[in-house]
């Protein structure tokens, strides 16, 4: 490459930088300019065959169900995640994020989408977020190393830190109910919009956190996301308060010894 050339090709690199470029699409670059190969010609008269007639009518969300069902432990739940050919995002996700913490854990909480770090390491609430949001779990008496699980709603990270779409919630909300009734807690943390509406059919968090409600046939607590926190500190007064109310009831309710 010529040294022209090279200068051309890294200022065009940093200027997609500036306009906000996070991450490359494909590991190999791609030609645009090369000559398209010779196709196959196929001819459109053709009946098309019975088998994909019947792909063409299939319901991801039915197969979401049936998939997500048929699993039994947690390690065919992440193949099967792993293996669900319908959800798009895993196309630009580095890893599935599937979940960390106790397996028989009595608090599960369910978080809404990875960000950058949680892609990278494969493991929800990891870098800023996680060290935020194990502080707040200590200061209740929980940690994910002896009575709390974690998992990802949508365990893929969308492209450029959007939120998911409806059709994805949807098609993912099979995964995590199947998630729930395998590590069977007996209370949930939804942490996030996404969480909210998938459990919960609500997705603002302001008006229902620190509130109780019921989701999965279990009761559950909504609270701010870590992320919101660290953005909004002033705003941690309100998650102490959910903090202690959620500490009441598990002494209540006798579900951890604290």
């Amino acid at each position: 490459m010529y040294e022209d050339d090279w200068d051309i090709a890294r200022a065009a690199l940093e200027w997609q930088i500036e306009m906000g470029a996070s991450d490359a699409i494909g590991d190999l670059p791609i030609d645009r300019y090369a000559e398209p190969t010779e196709t196959t010609q196929v001819d459109s008269n053709l009946p098309k065959s019975s088998e994909t007639n019947i792909s063409e009518e299939i319901d991801p969300i039915v197969l979401a169900e049936q998939t997500a069902n048929s699993a039994e432990t947690l390690i065919e739940l992440r193949q099967a995640i792993k293996d669900f050919p319908h959800c798009d995002l895993q196309l630009g996700a580095r890893n599935l994020v599937f979940g960390d913490g106790i397996a028989d854990a009595p608090v599960m909480i369910l978080s809404d989408v990875p960000g950058r770090e949680e892609d990278a390491k494969a493991k929800p609430f990891v870098g800023a977020e996680g060290l935020l949001l194990d502080k707040m779990l200590a200061a209740i008496g929980l940690s994910r190393q002896e009575n709390t699980y974690i998992a990802t709603v949508v365990p893929w990270r969308p492209p450029q830190d959007r939120d998911p779409k409806k059709n994805e919630i949807d098609m993912m909300t099979p995964f995590i109910r199947r998630h729930v009734s395998i590590v069977q807690p007996k209370v949930l943390i939804c942490i996030g919009k996404t969480s909210c509406i998938s459990v919960l059919g609500k997705e603002e968090v302001n008006n229902i956190r620190g509130q109780w409600h019921e989701g999965f046939k279990l009761p559950v607590m909504p609270m701010l996301h870590p992320r919101l926190l660290l953005r909004q500190p002033l705003r941690k007064k309100e998650a102490w308060r959910d903090l202690l109310e959620f500490k009441s009831w598990l002494r209540k309710n006798q579900i951890v010894d604290l």
